[in-house]
Protein backbone atom coordinates (compact mmCIF):
# COMPACT_ATOMS: atom_id res chain seq x y z
CA UNK A 1 0.00 0.00 0.00
CA UNK A 2 1.57 3.54 -0.64
CA UNK A 3 1.82 5.56 1.97
CA UNK A 4 -0.37 8.55 -0.06
CA UNK A 5 -3.57 6.52 0.56
CA UNK A 6 -3.85 7.34 4.13
CA UNK A 7 -3.02 10.87 4.07
CA UNK A 8 -6.85 11.82 4.31
CA UNK A 9 -7.64 10.29 7.08
CA UNK A 10 -6.05 12.31 9.82
CA UNK A 11 -8.02 15.51 8.35
CA UNK A 12 -11.01 12.90 8.51
CA UNK A 13 -10.47 12.18 12.24
CA UNK A 14 -10.16 16.03 13.26
CA UNK A 15 -13.83 16.68 11.32
CA UNK A 16 -15.49 13.74 13.53
CA UNK A 17 -13.51 14.74 16.53
CA UNK A 18 -14.80 18.50 15.71
CA UNK A 19 -18.49 16.82 15.14
CA UNK A 20 -18.35 14.41 18.10
CA UNK A 21 -17.47 17.37 20.57
CA UNK A 22 -20.09 19.90 19.08
CA UNK A 23 -22.44 16.94 19.82
CA UNK A 24 -21.74 16.49 23.24
CA UNK A 25 -21.60 20.13 23.83
CA UNK A 26 -25.30 20.23 22.33
CA UNK A 27 -26.30 17.37 24.44
CA UNK A 28 -24.96 18.48 27.67
CA UNK A 29 -26.99 22.35 26.88
CA UNK A 30 -30.13 20.09 26.46
CA UNK A 31 -29.92 18.27 29.41
CA UNK A 32 -29.32 21.00 31.67
CA UNK A 33 -32.25 22.66 29.96
CA UNK A 34 -34.52 19.70 30.91
CA UNK A 35 -33.38 19.29 34.34
CA UNK A 36 -34.08 23.20 35.27
CA UNK A 37 -37.51 22.95 33.38
CA UNK A 38 -38.29 19.72 36.04
CA UNK A 39 -36.99 21.47 38.99
CA UNK A 40 -39.37 24.28 38.39
CA UNK A 41 -42.59 22.20 38.07
CA UNK A 42 -44.00 21.96 41.92
CA UNK A 43 -46.76 19.74 42.81
CA UNK A 44 -50.15 20.65 43.81
CA UNK A 45 -51.62 20.03 46.73
CA UNK A 46 -55.13 21.32 45.79
CA UNK A 47 -56.66 22.84 42.49
CA UNK A 48 -59.82 24.86 41.81
CA UNK A 49 -62.06 24.17 39.37
CA UNK A 50 -62.89 27.19 37.51
CA UNK A 51 -66.33 28.91 36.79
CA UNK A 52 -66.90 28.83 33.78
CA UNK A 53 -68.51 32.37 32.15
CA UNK A 54 -72.06 32.49 31.19
CA UNK A 55 -71.41 34.26 28.04
CA UNK A 56 -68.07 32.14 27.05
CA UNK A 57 -71.32 29.51 27.61
CA UNK A 58 -73.70 31.06 25.36
CA UNK A 59 -70.85 31.54 22.76
CA UNK A 60 -70.12 28.35 22.50
CA UNK A 61 -66.11 29.84 23.32
CA UNK A 62 -63.99 27.04 24.38
CA UNK A 63 -60.23 26.88 24.39
CA UNK A 64 -57.09 26.93 26.76
CA UNK A 65 -56.02 29.53 28.79
CA UNK A 66 -52.36 29.59 29.83
CA UNK A 67 -51.55 31.29 33.34
CA UNK A 68 -48.52 32.02 35.16
CA UNK A 69 -49.04 31.90 38.54
CA UNK A 70 -46.08 32.81 41.35
CA UNK A 71 -45.87 30.73 43.95
CA UNK A 72 -44.36 31.96 47.51
CA UNK A 73 -42.37 29.10 49.50
CA UNK A 74 -45.40 28.18 51.57
CA UNK A 75 -47.30 27.13 48.45
CA UNK A 76 -49.23 29.79 48.27
CA UNK A 77 -49.88 31.45 45.10
CA UNK A 78 -48.94 35.15 45.16
CA UNK A 79 -49.51 36.22 41.59
CA UNK A 80 -51.38 35.44 38.36
CA UNK A 81 -50.85 36.65 34.62
CA UNK A 82 -52.50 35.51 31.52
CA UNK A 83 -49.92 34.54 29.37
CA UNK A 84 -52.19 33.04 26.68
CA UNK A 85 -55.96 32.41 25.70
CA UNK A 86 -59.51 33.78 24.88
CA UNK A 87 -60.49 37.49 27.09
CA UNK A 88 -63.53 35.98 27.99
CA UNK A 89 -62.43 33.03 29.97
CA UNK A 90 -59.23 34.30 31.03
CA UNK A 91 -60.24 36.24 34.50
CA UNK A 92 -62.05 32.74 35.36
CA UNK A 93 -58.94 30.57 34.78
CA UNK A 94 -57.03 33.31 37.25
CA UNK A 95 -59.43 33.91 39.93
CA UNK A 96 -59.08 29.64 39.84
CA UNK A 97 -55.43 29.37 40.01
CA UNK A 98 -55.15 31.95 43.06
CA UNK A 99 -57.36 29.66 45.03
CA UNK A 100 -54.73 26.42 44.40
CA UNK A 101 -52.33 25.37 46.82
CA UNK A 102 -48.77 24.23 45.47
CA UNK A 103 -46.18 21.85 48.01
CA UNK A 104 -44.12 23.98 49.75
CA UNK A 105 -40.44 24.99 48.73
CA UNK A 106 -37.17 26.24 49.62
CA UNK A 107 -38.02 29.48 47.45
CA UNK A 108 -40.84 31.02 45.55
CA UNK A 109 -41.14 29.78 41.97
CA UNK A 110 -42.86 30.77 38.91
CA UNK A 111 -45.55 27.85 37.33
CA UNK A 112 -47.41 27.97 34.21
CA UNK A 113 -50.69 26.45 34.76
CA UNK A 114 -52.95 25.18 31.34
CA UNK A 115 -56.73 25.58 32.27
CA UNK A 116 -58.44 23.76 30.05
CA UNK A 117 -62.29 25.64 28.86
CA UNK A 118 -64.29 22.56 27.14
CA UNK A 119 -68.08 22.82 26.60
CA UNK A 120 -68.96 20.18 28.73
CA UNK A 121 -68.25 22.06 31.65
Amino acid sequence: MHRNSFQFGSCGFRRTAVGLLQLAALALVVAMAMHATAADNRATKSRVAPVYPEMAKRLKITGIVLIEATVDPEGKVADVKTISGNRLLAPAAEDAVRKWKFVAAPAASTENVEINFTGAQ
